[in-house]
């Protein structure tokens, strides 16, 4: 089971993996009702470097996300599952090395601060080429490359709350 560290204990391990040439990823998220969908993002992400990171967004974040989303599939409060049990259940996958819980600091503000050797994004842009292939790119201003990374189709968050909902009915 991998461990869940703070914030600012990852920052010190970063540090001694920049010194031993540790490629170290980053991925983050929600991770409320997990799904397969996120399971195979993140093996596909542990695949990329030595060590995989996982922050864990904050419970209010979460909520702020869906309330923007709220009329596109599914109306319910967010998060299902509060941050430090979802933060368990991401440390308990097999590609997960490190998870941490993003309480005080935004997720832009943890990736400018960890500085990851890959930063993953699940399904944020078509595919170039409509091909799979996962093609990094370096952000303007950063020293990472961020890996973007397709959804499963047919899995989401969303859709799991939709099936749940229909059997209340």
């Amino acid at each position: 089971m991998a461990q869940i560290v703070s914030p600012e204990n990852l920052l010190e391990l970063r540090t001694e993996w920049r010194r031993n040439a540790t490629r170290a990823v980053l991925a983050m998220g929600a991770f409320d009702l997990l799904h397969p969908g996120h399971v195979r993002l993140l093996e596909q992400a542990r695949s990329l470097g030595d060590v995989l990171v996982v922050a864990v967004e904050n419970d209010d974040d979460v909520h702020s996300a869906a309330q923007k989303n709220r009329g596109a599939r599914v109306a319910t409060d967010r998060p299902v599952v509060p941050l430090a049990e979802r933060a368990e259940i991401v440390a308990a996958l097999a590609a997960v090395d490190f998870v941490t819980e993003l309480r005080d600091i935004s997720a832009e503000d943890w990736v400018a601060r960890f500085q990851p050797d890959i930063y993953v994004k699940g399904g944020t842009r078509p595919l170039l080429l409509g091909t799979a292939a996962l093609v990094p790119e370096k952000a303007e201003g950063t020293n990472w490359d961020t890996v973007n990374i397709p959804l499963e189709p047919g899995y989401s968050t969303a859709l799991l709350i939709e099936r749940i909902q229909q059997f209340r009915q």
